[in-house]
């Protein structure tokens, strides 16, 4: 891109929404153009009145420099929706985000991506079967996609991250911004494994009207929405309305029929999404262009000697991490981290309980 400092003026006026922003930049080519046109020239954009071109000749003005240093303390790249790295799917939807905040790197392999959603209050189950699909989807090189909230999404990420793969998180926030505030180390290996993601400016608060809009972007990223577990009354249920109308597949994992959870997805499934209990109903039925990535558990160099006792130790059965401590005679901060490690790398997963077993 020429320069994101007009990429951010504009999107900062407020008479002007992302429909109107990007039309403005497609009229004369690019933001920079659009400030460096005269009022005449502004003028003769289809629909413009006088009050909004005479803002846009005002803010070639305003001071933003304080913000673009903030962005770039943190590395936070500006991606509008000219550059060669703004989503291709997101293109597709109906008010595409003018631009993006990026935290981490989009990839065009990024295109196949599936998004993962589901209840913030979810069952130990539903944890388990997004951690699984995730995990099971990350290691075909599919990208999952969710938005970073407790329960569902937090399991989703933490899966693909098991599955050596890569995610994308959309927040209703600032990129700068850490919530829920337990997930900080989750959100630092997503930026290091993928991306964080926001159409929010820094420093916008996690309010509860943004969330709706995020969940246009996690439909509009994807191919698919998984629905793990979601009550009748759920932020899900608004993706997937989001996915329906933009054309998207819709699958639901079928949950207990007694569970407040399941009454959402269970729903979904008698009204036609597609049932999910493993990877290959959703490869299938999206007909993924497949990168498997196979893993060679015995010999992996990258695999120190700690994180190969770790494997050794649990080849036969799932242990306790107290008893892993006592049998291999390393403390307890090395084998949390070796078993973390093992974790990312989609080698080792916890159970309920603290108890580590071998994929």
């Amino acid at each position: 891109m020429n320069s994101s400092r007009e990429w951010l003026l504009l999107s900062k006026l407020p008479l002007l929404n992302s429909k109107k922003c990007r039309q403005i930049v497609e009229y004369f080519g690019s933001p920079k153009k659009v400030f460096s046109a005269s009022f005449n020239d502004i003028m003769k954009v289809p629909g413009l009145d006088k009050e909004t071109a005479l803002s846009i000749m005002q803010a070639k003005k305003m001071n933003i420099e304080k913000e673009i240093a903030e962005l770039h303390k943190i590395d936070v790249n500006i991606v509008g929706f000219q550059d060669s790295l703004y989503p291709p799917n997101l293109l597709t939807i109906f008010v595409p985000p003018f631009l993006l905040y990026v935290r981490g790197k989009l990839k065009k392999e990024d295109v196949n991506a599936v998004a993962i959603v589901g209840t913030r209050r979810a069952t130990t189950y539903g944890k388990l079967a997004a951690r699984k699909l995730a995990r099971d989807l990350a290691k075909e090189g599919i990208t999952i996609i969710s938005g970073m909230a407790r329960g569902i999404d937090t399991a989703a990420h933490w899966g693909a991250l098991e599955g050596g793969g890569r995610t994308i998180a959309v927040l209703g926030c600032g990129v700068d911004i850490v919530y829920p505030p337990e997930n900080k180390r989750l959100m630092e290996e997503i930026i290091k494994n993928g991306a964080v993601i926001s159409e929010f400016p820094l420093k916008s608060a996690p309010d509860a009207f943004h969330f709706p809009q995020r969940n246009r972007i996690i439909s509009g990223l994807s191919k698919g929405v998984v629905v793990v577990e979601a009550p009748l009354r759920s932020g899900a249920l608004i993706t997937v309305n989001f996915a329906l109308e933009e054309g998207r597949e819709v699958f639901a994992v079928p949950g207990n029929i007694f569970s407040p959870n399941s009454q959402g997805t269970n729903r979904l499934i008698k009204e036609g999404a597609k049932l999910v209990e493993t990877k290959e109903d959703i490869l299938e039925e999206l007909n993924f262009p497949l990168i498997r990535k196979e893993i060679n558990k015995g010999n992996n160099p990258s695999l120190s000697l700690e994180e190969r006792k770790m494997l050794d130790l649990l080849k036969d059965k799932p242990l306790h991490i107290n008893s892993i401590i006592k049998i291999s005679n390393l403390s307890a901060s090395e084998v949390g981290g070796s078993l973390i490690k093992l974790e990312i790398k989609g080698l080792v997963r916890e159970l309920p309980g603290k108890i580590f077993a071998r994929e």
